[in-house]
């Protein structure tokens, strides 16, 4: 077996049961990376630098296939349903196997990395990949150890990503050929049948989730987060994929502590990541100056096409998928927070994509509706976030990260009701979808207003201002806002058509009621007074 790089002294491949590989390349450099990414065949270079790949025929997640082992350590934790699948030990072991076996043959690419940027909390991963982009993924999105570290590394967590393996339904227990399978008492993820890199990140996500919590006391939270250079300042963003959380976070103005996930302790709050992931579709650099820039040599654009005869990409180039990525190293930002941990929120942005049109642009919670909407954690899937989805789906992801979370919501929810009453934090909804009409039918919010709304926000300009109370969510609406027309702060008036408006406002609230009921049981009155009320006047 040829090994090459940087391996630990202290923990092989056989840590992973991995006896025989044809080649074992540890903890490679960028560059080389790259370019056994190019002799591999597996993408091109941009003229920026960028290494450009492709995802295959899965260019999102695929929910409905990712799995966790149900055994004596998580059966009585885990939420599970439609979000978290069980599946038995014996079918891991088999598909463990068949992938050991596989492996044998293989050239292979090892990551040793850690997951969480507070050293009392964090997770020390290894990644084997039998593709090198793939590598230069997780060498983009995890935190690199220094290099002195990588002789005595020792994993607590290991990821096998096998694109090209795939799972026998029939006799594997899966429910088609790709997988990803988390094992936390064998402390693994297995991911194969799907190029889509974001599996990686992800199951690293759920993972977090579930220890974090059960083990550390320790929030983990779905969300991005920044602070302000002079005051460092704190605010954290929720939202699901498309609903602005990592162009919002990355502030020319503020330090950007990380664009997706988080961990809350007594202390701090503390990036999981490396790098950032965020949306490439429509990217130009005059509406998101530092993505567009960050995409120089050791980035990877995904699933992106240039532009005819040359080596510039495409960005508006939706012919593979709507749900064009890149992923770079944080510190292809220029404002970032080092180390990646900022200090408690003094501000939380919900924000959600509204399909119908109807919520406005911003809202002011109270500690009841706050608690109300993070339950129940209302946007829309945006096209090409999953697999099927090729135009927005109103839906509800509790805790805004619901494919994530392996406990129950109510698990969340309740350590981030303690936090709120423990610091007194602002709790903002900011809508980033439509005005002026459902989609296909009115407009995208613009993101000049979006951030002009959140400036004024961490500011404190909007402590000063007048509120009005919407007639069906409750919360409060600013009068004015600087530098946002105030006809766009009222979704109503920017209707024109008040019956159309509440009836469609109506609807919305019902669906949140309807998706609320599974929650009733448990959530007290100050939660249940926190939910919409339709209009009586507009049945």
């Amino acid at each position: 077996m040829l090994e090459t790089g940087i391996k630990s002294n202290k923990a092989g491949l056989e840590a992973a049961g991995i006896k025989k590989v044809k080649e074992a390349h540890w903890n490679l450099s960028q560059t080389e990376l790259i370019e056994e990414s190019i002799k591999n065949g597996e993408g091109h270079l941009t003229d920026t630098g960028a290494l450009m790949c492709d995802t295959g025929k899965f260019t999102g997640r695929s929910p409905k296939d990712r799995f966790i082992v149900r055994d004596e350590l998580t059966e009585d934790k885990v939420w599970w349903g439609d979000i978290n699948i069980g599946i038995s030990p014996e079918s891991f072991d088999r598909i463990y196997n068949k992938m050991i076996s596989h492996l044998e043959d293989k050239k292979v690419y090892v990551r040793d990395a850690y997951a969480g940027a507070d050293k009392t909390h964090r997770l020390k991963l290894r990644v084997i990949n039998t593709l090198a982009w793939h590598n230069l993924f997780c060498y983009n999105m995890f935190i690199r150890p220094e290099g002195y570290k990588l002789a005595d590394f020792e994993p607590n967590f290991t990821i096998i990503c096998c694109p090209e393996f795939e799972a026998d339904p029939e006799t594997d227990g899966t429910r088609q050929s790709n997988f990803a399978i988390v094992n936390f008492t064998k402390r693994m993820i297995l991911i194969g049948g799907t190029q889509y890199s974001g599996e990686m990140k992800k199951g690293i996500f759920s993972v977090l989730n579930f220890l974090l919590p059960t083990v550390d006391g320790v929030l983990p939270m779905h969300c991005s987060a920044n602070m302000g250079i002079d005051k460092r300042d704190t605010a954290i963003f929720f939202g699901l994929s498309g609903t602005g959380k990592t162009t919002l976070s990355a502030d020319p103005n503020r330090l950007l502590i990380g664009d997706d996930e988080h961990g809350w302790t007594e202390k701090n709050v503390f990036n999981f990541e490396g790098g950032c992931y965020a949306k490439a579709i429509d990217l130009t650099e005059e509406n998101e100056p530092d993505i567009f820039r960050a995409i120089k040599y050791g980035a990877i654009v995904e699933n992106t096409r240039f532009h005819k005869g040359t080596r510039t990409v495409d960005y508006s180039n939706t012919s593979v998928t709507e749900n064009t990525r890149v992923s770079y190293p944080i510190d292809h930002i220029n404002n970032i927070a080092v180390p990646s941990i900022g200090g408690i929120p003094k501000n939380i942005f919900f924000l959600t994509c509204d399909a119908f049109g109807v919520m406005p642009p911003i809202l002011r919670l109270n500690k009841g509706q706050a608690m109300y909407h993070f339950i129940s954690g209302y946007t829309s899937k945006v096209a090409g976030t999953e697999a099927g989805v090729t135009e927005p789906t109103p839906v509800f992801s509790a805790c805004f990260g619901a494919p994530f979370m392996p406990l129950h919501p109510t698990a969340y929810a309740e350590m981030l009701g303690k936090k709120m009453d423990e610091h007194g934090v602002n709790v903002w909804l900011i809508n980033t979808g439509w005005t002026g009409g459902p989609y296909g039918v009115g407009s995208r919010i613009k993101l000049r207003y979006t951030r002009a709304m959140i400036s004024a926000a961490l500011s404190g300009v909007l402590d000063n201002v007048g509120y009005r109370k919407h007639s069906i969510f409750g919360a409060e609406i600013p009068m004015t806002c600087p530098d946002v027309p105030s006809e766009l702060l009222s979704a109503r008036e920017t209707w024109k058509n008040d019956k159309g408006f509440y009836e469609t406002s109506n609807k919305l609230a019902r669906m949140f009621q309807n998706n609320f009921k599974k929650f009733e049981s448990f959530a007290n009155e100050e939660i249940m007074a926190g939910g919409p009320q339709p209009r009586t006047d507009y049945a």
